[in-house]
């Protein structure tokens, strides 16, 4: 397969400009493409590039000092992960103000994706609210950010440790006991989902016990057991049957 060379864009991208009745010329200054309509002062920018970039946007940026109305050209690629840069960067041209366009090199078929836009962020308030929740509810500051994402320290899984603390200790108990003792209101649901794998039935009705994989949890989270069973003394001290 040969080489993907920006030039391979701009006959395309020339075409839809004049198609929509703007004059149209290539590397003028600094800009790869240039177009103007007649009886207008405010062109059309177009920076093309092989691929997408952070040299792409920085230059389309810098072009933003001659108009409003300037646009990224890339090739149009195929398969999921194709998809995905292009929708990721698509948000991020419209977080930019800029303009995207995509070419099909094998037909010449061009695409505009968005348009130059003031940016207008909408918030997501439910999504706010799940990360303000897990922020209130993680005890202390068990993660570094910027870290992988595996075996992160969740406030789901701090209040499974705090489960499995007090099941070490006091042994098979009722998940309301369970509940009361460690300060976690869902512990019922959350050792009856097992999403790790720590815990089973026990004798009795609402009863559960440590699996032996949780007997090996606690071995091998005790230091994360004792950092946030120190950073809840309080609470602890509060709550009927708590262990010490």
């Amino acid at each position: 397969m040969s080489r993907i060379r920006e030039a391979d864009l701009y006959l395309p991208v020339k075409r839809l400009l004049e198609g929509q009745g703007y004059t149209v010329k290539g590397e003028v200054g600094a800009a790869d493409v240039v177009a103007l309509r007649a009886g207008e002062e405010e062109p059309v920018i177009v920076e093309l590039k092989a691929g997408f970039s952070l040299s792409l946007f920085h230059q389309a940026i810098e072009r933003q000092a001659l108009t409003d109305a300037v646009y990224v050209a890339v090739p149009r690629g195929s398969g999921r992960a194709s998809q995905k840069a292009l929708a990721e960067n698509r948000r991020l041209c419209r977080r930019l103000g800029l303009g995207l366009i995509t070419v099909k090199l094998a037909d010449g078929f061009v695409e505009v994706h968005c348009d130059p836009e003031p940016y207008r962020p909408r918030q997501s308030k439910p999504r706010k609210a799940r990360l303000l929740k897990e922020f209130a509810k993680l005890v202390g500051d068990p993660n570094t950010g910027g870290t992988t994402r595996r075996n992160l320290v969740t406030a789901y899984r701090q209040e499974a440790l705090l489960c499995l603390r007090l099941l070490s200790a006091q042994g098979p108990t009722k998940a309301s006991a369970v509940a009361k003792g460690t300060g976690v209101p869902h512990a019922r649901r959350l050792m009856a989902d097992n999403h790790y794998g720590w815990f089973e039935r026990g004798a009795g009705t609402g009863v559960y016990a440590l699996s032996p994989k949780g007997k090996a949890a606690i071995v091998d989270y005790a230091a994360e057991i004792d950092r946030i069973a120190a950073a809840r003394p309080v609470l602890d001290a509060q709550q009927p049957g708590a262990i010490p």
